[in-house]
């Protein structure tokens, strides 16, 4: 990173003891962010348009090399060890935390990196079911340390692909690109348009009155994991319905709106509505790009908010929590938009606005949320933030 902040050196000086406490000896420390997306959701599995923007809350990995080749890992966070054997010939996902930090070192090794054994600590900032993606900052965190550690260059955007597969392959998470993607490349004041099937990217700056306020409902549905492979079964079930119809289309990404409604009675009604919800968010990000190069606030609130009702009616991911969120965030006079973010069924909700009414806002809906829900929601204002790479005490 360019220069680290005060809480970053802290937070690096605290690992670097608690490192030393562990395992005797001096360490590296590693941080990659945790990302918010501001719109494009449900959008980058399909080939599609996604607008995220990194955070300052992230996962930081302390590591120094071992002589055998083996990772021992513990997670601060789960009070937990874990040992993994790099030469492992037939290793298998275990449903526990450890299986990202297996997954990435997998994939780093067939790619053909050879990595060399490491001692290694975690600690994770980003709520695990907050919406914020906590699984790929720890991909990334781990793939950025394992490759320094072993002396061999960082590529980010083939971290982002291999951190991807580890999920994919590994794990058993169907995600998209997107979460590594910009865990690995965002930038300090920036979001990062990406275009998830050429991985061609643009930085757009956000305007430094505005402010990203982060909202976590402290609820997460239990139909989420499940639902997010329904879903992308659904989106695929539409491309082999199209695809008969249209050859060229090999991902909704190809579908325009016309063509959809056109050979709408070939289509199931769910499946119909999931394929609407993709291939306007596809647009809405278009034109939401626009926006952000024009500084046009209002129209990319108009679009954040047209991307939660085609979340919640077209997609079915929101819930009561999440569009509470949303009607309460539209009160407050200043906000510009707010949509849910993340995979649904619960987490967060992005709000974007002028900085001058981030107390209120933050008082305001907390107070509401609670009063209505009897939960306590958690708020985080976060500038957009440098993607993976050393911290230094």
């Amino acid at each position: 990173m360019e220069t680290n902040s005060p809480v970053e050196t802290k937070i690096a000086a605290e690992l670097q003891i608690g490192f030393r406490q562990r395992y005797g000896t001096q360490a590296r420390v590693y941080r990659a962010p945790g990302r918010v997306n501001l719109i494009g959701e449900h959008t980058d599995y399909n080939d599609g348009f996604v607008m995220p923007v990194a955070i300052e809350l992230g996962v930081w990995i302390a590591i120094a090399p071992r002589d055998d080749r083996k990772l021992a890992v513990y997670s601060e966070n789960f009070s937990e060890s874990a040992e993994i054997e790099l030469d492992e010939p037939d290793s298998r996902a275990r449903g526990q935390w450890s299986d990202y930090v297996q997954g990435v070192a997998i994939m780093l090794q067939k790619s053909g990196r050879l990595l060399r054994g490491a001692n290694m600590l975690i600690r994770g900032e980003v709520s695990i079911g907050s919406g914020l993606s906590s699984s790929a900052a720890f991909e990334v965190a781990t793939g950025f340390a394992l490759l320094e550690n072993s002396g061999l260059p960082v590529d980010r955007v083939e971290l982002a692909k291999l951190c991807r597969r580890a999920e994919n392959e590994f794990v058993g998470a169907r995600v998209g690109i997107m979460d590594q993607f910009v865990s690995c490349c965002g930038q300090t004041g920036q979001a990062l348009m990406l275009d998830c099937r050429s991985l061609d990217y643009r930085l757009l700056p956000i305007p430094s009155d505005v402010s990203l306020v982060i909202c976590n409902t402290m609820v997460k549905h239990d139909l989420a994991s499940g639902e997010y492979n329904t879903r992308r079964a659904e989106c695929e079930e539409g491309v082999r319905r199209l695809s008969s119809r249209l050859p060229h289309v090999r991902a909704l990404r190809d579908v325009r709106l016309d063509d959809l409604d056109r050979y709408r009675n070939d289509l199931p009604q769910t499946i119909y509505m999931r394929c609407r919800h993709v291939v306007t968010e596809n647009s809405r990000v278009r034109d939401a790009t626009v926006a952000l190069e024009k500084a046009d606030l209002a129209t990319f609130g108009r679009l954040m908010a047209e991307s939660h009702i085609s979340l919640k009616d077209d997609y079915e991911v929101s819930c009561p929590e999440l569009d509470l969120m949303v009607e309460l965030a539209g009160q407050v006079d200043g906000v510009y938009g707010a949509r849910m973010t993340g995979g649904g069924f619960g987490g967060s909700t992005v709000n974007l606005m002028e900085k001058r009414v981030v107390d209120e806002f933050r008082r305001s809906v907390a107070s509401a949320y609670e009063k209505s829900t009897g939960l306590s929601p958690q708020t985080l204002v976060s500038a957009a933030a440098e993607g993976a790479g050393e911290v230094r005490a």
